[in-house]
């Protein structure tokens, strides 16, 4: 999978795809990714890209031009779909991610400020999406999300595809608690029925508690 990842802030991907569990998936060339800096494409001697938004409004405006000179040039190499994050797309699931994991390529392009000229949008866009009901200060962040959680579903990123089965949002229901060394830790024990060696039993109690807390916390998934 390449992810091509069009930002103001191409040095805090950099970064990220240095790291961690996506920094070997990137070394061992399981994952690409591509950070992209859309000052690059403006044409002010400032390398200015945004501007006063028209109607009014508070805070400015990334300005169309620039946004679509920047995609065109990346499509002109790929035939990948273009994503852009937004407070009013789609909300972004697992099952969103388990699709994208099946593409040999995708476009993400990060608003800032106020967002993009929806002229832009309209033009290059195949899909808004959201990582939740909040505003950020800069779509590189929930970019970094996408290639997250998208990366977990692509082989041999995690080294253990089995682990995928167990977390939550798995089958609509939320992890149960885990526990490791040591067995007391401030008064607090793990529970028995873990330190039983009995499997059958050790399913039916993780169930249970995935159960519990599911309603406790995400009864919308229950239902």
């Amino acid at each position: 999978m390449k992810y091509n990842v069009l930002t103001l802030y191409p040095e805090i991907i950099e970064f990220y795809k240095s790291v961690g569990i996506i920094g070997r998936a990137v070394e061992s060339e399981i994952i690409d990714i591509n950070a992209v800096n859309i000052r690059d494409y403006s044409k002010d001697k400032h390398r200015r890209v945004d501007d006063e938004i028209y109607g009014g409004g508070a805070g400015m405006l990334m300005k169309a031009d620039v946004v679509y000179d920047c995609v065109s040039d990346i499509k002109s190499k790929s035939n990948a779909p273009v994503i852009y994050f937004s407070p009013t797309g789609k909300r972004f699931d697992s099952e969103m991610a388990k699709e994208y994991a099946k593409l040999d390529e995708v476009i993400l392009l990060c608003g800032h400020y106020e967002g993009i000229d929806q002229r832009a949008i309209d033009l290059v866009v195949d899909e808004e999406i959201s990582i939740g009901d909040y505003v950020l200060t800069g779509g590189h962040i929930a970019a970094m999300v996408f290639i997250d959680t998208v990366s977990r579903y692509i082989g041999d990123v995690l080294g253990n595809n089995e682990s995928l089965s167990d977390e939550s949002f798995e089958n609509n229901l939320l992890e149960y608690p885990q526990y490791t060394r040591p067995e007391e830790f401030m008064g607090l024990k793990v529970p028995e029925v873990l330190l039983s060696g009995h499997h059958k039993k050790i399913e039916e109690y993780k169930l249970e508690k995935a159960i519990e807390i599911t309603k406790k916390n995400r009864p919308d998934l229950i239902e």
